[in-house]
């Protein structure tokens, strides 16, 4: 793959560590070739970043859909779709998210993501996370109940098969029948293993902790809530190092209150903004499919006709707003809240981070941080200023 040479002049570089004020970034077939003062680079395209940031690419670990498609059409044209669609709220790189439905459906999901070939000019499809049908009935949310099963280790082994080792993440509860043998077969596998939509207890959210469990699905969402006297999911999310936890952060999902509670618990090393968002991103309101359910979408957000909330229509870039409104975190956790901790959690040696030989995904934002431009391997791929947005 061809990549254009890109160089940033007199921008300010924010990672998880630290920051370097008014710095030249040199771009260079698709990687961060190097971050100086005054860089003396010609012939290159140059981009003038004065009184702006730049921050890793923006990844969402939990999307299902956007721009009228989603992960469980499985069509190649609609991945494509996805993938381009989400540079616009500065998200370049993804894991294609499924939901509860029949073995079948499933599976055709599972092998359109494995032979989906991307194009220059799109999000990264980094791999598959697979939410349901391994989950509890008594906190299904929008996952149908007639798909829920029981957890069977032989299927989740053909299902990894047929990706060719792209799952990444499952999202399951592991008080279900098999539940924990499945977090220690697949943890020690490397798929992240996320517990959500499921009634556990404090003390086996400490098991499944233990067995190797790492992440927590959309935190306070379809999980056991806290109580005094048994502090649930909930609980075991915020108080257990081990577990990072997904937000949701659109204000609709959760109180501002509650944000605030699990930046105060968990620190920005211990959170991962993502949307969960559905097909109706990006589209007007109205009525949309989510799994064969009828999904209405207003200005409070998408739910089933039995008010169920159905994923969201959140942006990345908004939700790192409002984060950051809420918070009033630095720009610094904002890198680990909406990358670093992802591309950890992923095991990914070349992402959530601006330095020499990762890969040259960023976004440009302002001191209001709003998204002006998306650069995905070195070459910008969405400019606000001239998209009329």
């Amino acid at each position: 793959m061809f990549f254009l040479s890109l160089l940033i002049r007199n921008i300010t570089v924010v990672n998880g560590n630290g920051r370097d004020e008014q710095v030249d970034v040199w771009m260079k077939d698709g990687k961060i070739a190097q971050i100086a003062p005054q860089l003396d680079i010609h012939d290159v395209e140059q981009l003038d970043g004065s009184g702006k940031f730049l921050l890793p690419g923006f990844i969402d670990m939990h999307i299902h859909g956007s721009a009228q498609m989603d992960t469980m059409d499985a069509s190649d044209e609609g991945l494509h779709t996805m993938a381009q669609s989400l540079l616009k709220e500065g998200t370049t790189s993804f894991l294609a998210t499924t939901m509860t439905q029949s073995y079948d459906n499933i599976e055709r999901a599972i092998e359109n993501v494995a032979q989906f070939q991307p194009q220059p000019d799109e999000a990264e499809v980094l791999g598959i996370h697979i939410e349901g049908p391994f989950v509890s009935k008594q906190r299904a949310g929008a996952q149908p109940l007639e798909y829920i099963v029981e957890l069977d280790l032989d299927i989740w082994t053909k299902w990894q098969q047929l990706s060719g080792h792209k799952i990444k993440q499952i999202t399951l509860a592991p008080e279900e029948p098999n539940g924990m043998a499945a977090v220690q077969s697949i943890s020690a596998s490397g798929v992240i293993v996320s517990i959500g939509h499921s009634d556990a207890t404090f003390e086996q959210m400490q098991q499944a902790a233990q067995l190797g469990a790492t992440q927590g699905t959309h935190l306070y969402n379809q999980m056991r809530p806290f109580h005094h006297r048994d502090p649930g999911v909930v609980g075991g999310v915020l108080l257990l190092d081990a577990i990072k936890a997904e937000l949701i952060v659109d204000f609709i999902h959760m109180h501002e209150g509650a944000v605030e509670m699990a930046y105060r618990l968990k620190g920005a090393d211990g959170l991962i903004l993502i949307t969960d968002a559905m097909r109706a991103k990006g589209m007007p309101y109205g009525a949309y499919d989510l799994g064969g359910q009828t999904v209405h979408v207003t200005e409070a957000g998408a739910h089933l006709s039995n008010g169920s909330l159905a994923g969201s229509i959140l942006k990345m870039d908004q939700a790192v707003r409002n984060m950051h409104h809420i918070t009033n975190c630095t720009l610094e956790e904002l890198v680990k809240m909406s990358s670093f901790n992802a591309a950890e959690q992923l095991k990914l040696g070349n992402k959530g981070q601006l330095i020499q030989g990762f890969d040259a995904d960023a976004v440009i934002l302002d001191e209001h941080l709003k998204l002006h431009q998306t650069i995905k391997a070195g070459k910008v791929l969405y400019d606000a200023n001239s998209s009329g947005q």
